[in-house]
């Protein structure tokens, strides 16, 4: 017997991860594809741009102490094109005035938990991971 398999659930967004650490990109990969995300990861700002203008993601988590293009320079440029939702974090608060200056829609200070990240996402998508439809 050939069934059909539907899905009616609403597709999750695609969030675009930036972090010039791959243990950090794997663990919030891992995190977010747990609840259903789809995830890019990438390890720079430059590569960050490319993704933004080829996949158009539904919302980016912005590493702020990166080599070569800081994650302040990728918001200042995504900025000048896309108004997508941008998480920033760091693991130094002291950059949170700056990049909610810049445009961030929120600073989340590392080490955080991808349950925390999560909520963040939900709360600027305005979506929530335990709703069925």
């Amino acid at each position: 017997m050939i069934s059909k398999l539907t899905d009616k659930s609403p597709k999750k967004p695609t969030v675009l991860v930036v972090d010039d650490q791959p243990k950090v990109l794997k663990f919030m990969a891992i995190g977010l594809k747990l609840h259903g995300y789809d995830v890019i990861t990438v390890g720079s700002g430059e590569e960050a741009l490319e993704q933004v203008k080829e996949t158009n993601p539904d919302i980016m988590l912005l590493d702020i102490i990166m080599p070569g293009i800081d994650g302040f320079e990728v918001l200042r440029r995504v900025r000048s094109f896309s108004q997508m939702p941008v998480i920033t974090f760091s693991a130094s608060a002291d950059n949170h005035t700056e990049a909610i200056k810049l445009g961030a829609n929120d600073f989340v200070t590392k080490p955080f938990q991808p349950d925390y990240m999560v909520k963040r996402i939900e709360a600027l998508l305005g979506t929530d991971g335990h709703s069925a439809s």
